[in-house]
Formats: structure tokens, C-alpha cells, sequence
């Protein structure tokens, strides 16, 4: 089977992809890595209007590229970056990560395999008509038939708002804490007490 337009601009998306996907977790410079992963979403943006999911990429080029990896490099940028780049050890943690990527794969050859996936098992998608709206399909699919898993995940995300909130203000544990209202409202004659004592005549 002959490469098509479609598929060479499929595996240019890929090799992308990949490779600044890499390039994520091989970085030692925080940013470098936040924009890898941006180089990444835009990549699978490409790969998903292929498909012809015209909605989920552009969801994924304005809320994750424009909102919340913006937020992400914002964090980064506040950070420390020459104390976070001395202390990394990517080395020390290359042999477990290499094991993870190879069991990974073994599990990918396992339930994927070269049967299901490949030119020939991944035809053109047919030719829909002019009247089709993908973002319809979508909510068709999204508010019928997974309905219960919509619902479940929002409040999965609900309650991980609730925990991060609880567990960023919280209060100091054994910390000494001024309270300025406590010290206004406190009588000056219980801070200073005056004492009259006879003056004492030196001796000699």
C-alpha cells in the first residue's frame, strides 16, 4: 500500500510527538521541558485534526497550550532554576526508567501488536457528509451513552480541587505566629509594672 499525503503528514505529527516527548523528560532545565510539552500537545492537536476531531484539538490547543501550560511555565519560571538544575540526578534514575519503558512496550506488543496496527489496518476515515458535526457526535456520545463516567470524573476532579485547597492553606505547625489584635487589646498595666524602691547611698 502506497503513503498518502495524509499518512506522510501522520508520521511527521508522530516523529514530533515522540521526540519532544522525550525531550521532556530529558531536560534539566524546567522550561525547556514545560516547552517540549507544549511542542508535544501541538503535535497531537495535529494528530486528533487528522482524524477529523476538529473539537478536541482545538480543546487541546486552548485549554492545555493556552491555559494551563502557560500556568505551568508561570510556576516554573518563579522557581529556582540553577538550584533545581544542580540537584537533578537523571542518571541516578535512568535504569528504573528504562525498565518502566521497557515493560511498557512488552505490554503495548502484547495487547496491540502488528496485527491491529499499521497502513493497511488504518484506513482513510470515510467521507462524511456535508451536514456532520463532529462537536454534536461528541455530545451525543459524551451526555447518553457515558453519561455515569462524565459524571464520576467530575466529581473525581471536584474533590482533588477540595484536597488541594485543604492542603495548601492550612495552618502552621509549631511556628510562632504574632497576633496583632491580641497584643492591641492587651492593658498596658499588665506589660510594665512600675516600682517605687528607696534609692540605695554608696557606700564609702
Amino acid at each position: 500500500m502506497m503513503l498518502t499525503p495524509l499518512h506522510s503528514i501522520f508520521y511527521i505529527f508522530s516523529a514530533i510527538a515522540v521526540g519532544s516527548g522525550i525531550a521532556v523528560i530529558t531536560a534539566r532545565n524546567p522550561v525547556r521541558s514545560v516547552l517540549s510539552l507544549v511542542v508535544t500537545f501541538f503535535a497531537m492537536a495535529g494528530i486528533w485534526m487528522l482524524l477529523r476531531a476538529e473539537f478536541l484539538s482545538l480543546i487541546l490547543l486552548l485549554v492545555y497550550v493556552g491555559a494551563v501550560m502557560t500556568l505551568f511555565l508561570f510556576v516554573v519560571m518563579m522557581l529556582s532554576i540553577v538550584k533545581e538544575a544542580k540537584h537533578s540526578g537523571f542518571v541516578r534514575y535512568l535504569p528504573v526508567g528504562l525498565l518502566i519503558v521497557f515493560l511498557l512496550l512488552v505490554m503495548i506488543l502484547m495487547t496491540v501488536g502488528p496485527h491491529y496496527f499499521g497502513i493497511a489496518q488504518m484506513p482513510l476515515p470515510l467521507v462524511e457528509p456535508a451536514n456532520y458535526s463532529n462537536i454534536q457526535q461528541l455530545g451525543e456520545l459524551l451526555y447518553t451513552d457515558y453519561a455515569y463516567p462524565f459524571e464520576i470524573g467530575g466529581v473525581v476532579l471536584l474533590v482533588a480541587i477540595i484536597a488541594a485547597i485543604t492542603l495548601t492553606h492550612r495552618g502552621p505547625v509549631q511556628r510562632k505566629v504574632q497576633h496583632p489584635a491580641k497584643q492591641i487589646n492587651i492593658d498596658p498595666n499588665d506589660r510594665v509594672r512600675l516600682i517605687k524602691m528607696p534609692s540605695e547611698k554608696r557606700k564609702g
